[in-house]
């Protein structure tokens, strides 16, 4: 089985030939032997990070899958396929922490750009307890158990999408209640703009991730991709082809267009939304962006919680106590009995 080599040579320590680490911290490769830090890139090459690269649905695609040097890993339990550059070889998946292997050579697409992490481990654990501290109706030991979980380092890879939208769409309208209720057709035209839509490169992505954590982003903060950034985490190579791309998110783009056209009608009682659209000047990027993942077991249960690797937003799973669920359940109720009573008595007198 041919396998892929990381450029190691790259990651050495130019004083003392030791193995560097990326540090969030630092914003540079650390030594592990000598600490010494040492920048990714030039400074010079930064503006090159935030560049948009036309598409042509009716041309073939310029872009082209290609072999890399990194290692590929294939997650035996989500069938995900992550990289690990440097000497961080994880034998759990960051996404499920399920097993990982050593997989045949990967071919996927050159990513873009990305954002370096932000924040480290650290910082992830504390943010990670500090959101399961605030969740009601926890169990008394949850934190306890979180404090022992696993995070772990994920590049998570991202579209950015650009595009100009001529909409023509007509829609039903209701008014009024019993006899004078009256529906009514209604259309219209308008034009939608979207641009740096971040829509998801991966099925491994899911809403914890991408709605819960990344779905604010800056195209500035962006970074010129560098194996450099990558030492000492994973990453999910980018395995969509542009068009694959946007037919993934079609029915995200499609939720999004009907918002529009029913801000855009500005009234109650719209429904039935149905529209043509033509779509011209797409762009895109191929992005990866930082994540945390914590995972910890419960009873016999896996969960996990998210941390943004940009600004530390916080997201995640959690068990909940029956008894003090039950107990916030009584006290509402009784809470409302009460209210009731009281307006009764007030009623009367």
């Amino acid at each position: 089985m041919e396998t892929l080599q990381a450029d190691q040579t790259s990651l050495q320590c130019p004083n003392c030939a030791g193995q560097c680490l990326f540090s969030p911290t630092k914003q540079a490769l650390t030594c592990l032997s000598c600490g010494t830090p040492h920048p990714v890139l030039d400074p010079e090459n930064d503006t090159d990070a935030s560049g948009e690269f036309p598409f042509d649905p009716n041309a073939p695609e310029s872009d082209k899958p290609q072999v890399t040097k990194e290692r590929a890993h294939q997650c035996q339990t989500c069938g995900g396929t992550v990289i690990f550059t440097a000497e961080n070889l994880s034998e759990r998946c960051p996404y499920c922490d399920g097993a990982v292997v050593l997989g045949r050579q990967d071919i996927g697409y050159r990513t873009k750009a990305l954002i370096p992490f932000q924040a480290d481990a650290d910082f992830a654990q504390r943010q990670a307890l500090a959101w399961v501290a605030g969740r009601k109706a926890a169990p008394s030991d949850l934190s306890g158990t979180v404090s022992k979980g696993r995070v772990a380092g994920l590049y998570v890879p991202f579209w950015t999408f650009d595009s100009e939208e001529a909409v023509n769409y007509w829609a039903m309208h209701t008014t009024g209640s019993g006899d004078n209720r009256r529906t009514r057709k209604i259309k219209g035209a308008m034009h939608i703009r979207f641009n740096d839509l971040l829509m998801p490169a991966s099925p491994h992505v899911t809403p914890l991730i991408r709605d819960g954590i990344l779905h604010d982003f800056t195209p500035s903060d962006l970074r010129p991709y560098d194996a450099g950034f990558l030492a000492g985490f994973a990453a999910e190579r980018h395995h969509q082809s542009v068009q694959e791309g946007l037919d993934s998110n079609a029915d995200d783009k499609r939720w999004l267009i009907r918002n529009r056209i029913r801000g855009h009608i500005n009234k109650s009682g719209v429904h039935n939304i149905n529209y043509q659209t033509d779509t011209s000047g797409i762009h895109y990027r191929r992005i990866l962006l930082p994540v945390w993942v914590l995972h910890y077991t419960y009873r016999a249960k896996p969960y996990k919680v998210v941390v943004s690797g940009i600004d530390g937003r916080t997201f995640g799973e959690r068990p909940f106590s029956k008894l003090k669920v039950a107990a916030y359940s009584a006290a509402i109720s009784a809470g409302t009995i009460a209210f009731g009573l009281a307006w009764g008595a007030a009623g009367i007198l």
